[in-house]
């Protein structure tokens, strides 16, 4: 048998939906970085939401299935994963308005081992010592980005890791759905959750009787909603393509792959982030920063080279 008969496709494919995924991502966070000045969060989400949703209906409506894929036995599994990934969002964009994008984004990836220690103590896949070293690795990496005594470890930190832990387990449990649930069915869930919530959020607090707040983060949560000017519309829908697309390629890639491997590839959000920052925003990380960077990253890739020889020495 020759060595191309002996490659799986399947973590190939992950591999690739989730540096896709990632990049497409980004994007959302740029225009979300962007918008979180002028505009209320809960009226970002909504617009979003309907970008989002009207991709992914268009989306199921070219597959042989169709909406009928839609129907699900496990309502109650859908509710707590919308709730968990409602609550990633959230606390991620509000801590976003606050922080240089690069250090938002490389905070947010201590989500990625939380993956990996994840799919160890829950779904008990494999994940060896030395994995579990690069795990600590990323972790270190975390801490220098934080930097400890530095007033670098403010609110907006704590939100942005209260996400990473919501996101991590978010992706656990797409984990565990994957055997009866699409990734349409996943990410058409979780847009419907988006609009609910958002829409309630305007009805309550919309016309701005709650704004003032000099804090950036509660100035994004409770501004009153305005109409956007053609200039920024860009923007508004840049992010909802992104988190249509990007999500339904992240999710394909937790379903296909085990979640150690898929995790370290969610890093090409790292250098999209520094990217992002220095084009747009006119940011970039310091020696401090770089360091970290380097630590996390670091350890995503040693994580999958470990894996790609696991792989050898069982073929």
């Amino acid at each position: 048998m020759s060595d191309a008969q002996l490659i799986n496709p399947l973590p190939i494919r992950g591999i690739l939906l989730a540096l896709g995924g990632g990049v497409t991502l980004s994007v959302n966070d740029l225009s979300i970085k962007f918008l979180s000045g002028d505009y209320a969060l809960h009226q970002v989400i909504l617009i979003r939401a309907l970008v989002g949703m009207t991709i992914i209906l268009a989306v199921i409506a070219m597959t042989e299935v169709g909406l009928a894929q839609l129907r699900t036995k496990r309502p109650g599994a859908h509710l707590l994963r919308v709730a968990i990934v409602m609550v990633s969002n959230v606390t991620y964009f509000l801590g976003l308005a606050a922080m240089p994008i690069a250090d938002a984004v490389a905070l947010a990836f201590i989500a990625p081992v939380l993956i990996t220690a994840m799919s160890a103590l829950i779904l008990r896949e494999p994940v060896g010592p030395r994995r579990w070293a690069a795990v600590g690795v990323g972790l270190l990496g975390v801490v220098v980005m934080m930097r400890p005594g530095n007033g670098v470890i403010q609110p907006a930190a704590v939100l942005i890791l209260i996400s990473a832990l919501c996101y991590a387990a978010s992706h656990t449990m797409t984990r565990i759905l994957r055997g009866t649930e699409s990734a349409f069915t996943l990410n058409f869930y979780v847009q419907c959750g988006f609009i609910c919530v958002s829409s309630c959020m305007g009805l309550w607090v919309g016309d701005g009787h709650m704004a003032g707040s000099s804090d950036p983060s509660l100035a994004f949560l409770f501004r009153d909603w305005v109409w956007p000017p053609v200039r920024d519309w860009p923007f508004f829908l840049a992010s909802g393509l992104a988190v249509g697309i990007g999500g339904l390629m992240m999710s394909q890639a937790y379903r296909l792959c085990e979640a150690a491997l898929v995790a370290p590839f969610e890093y090409i959000g790292i250098p999209m982030a520094i990217f992002w920052g220095a084009v747009v925003f006119g940011t970039f990380p310091d020696r401090v920063a770089w360091a970290g960077i380097v630590l996390i990253c670091g350890a995503g890739l040693y994580t999958f080279w470990r894996e790609t020889v696991r792989k050898k020495e069982r073929t």
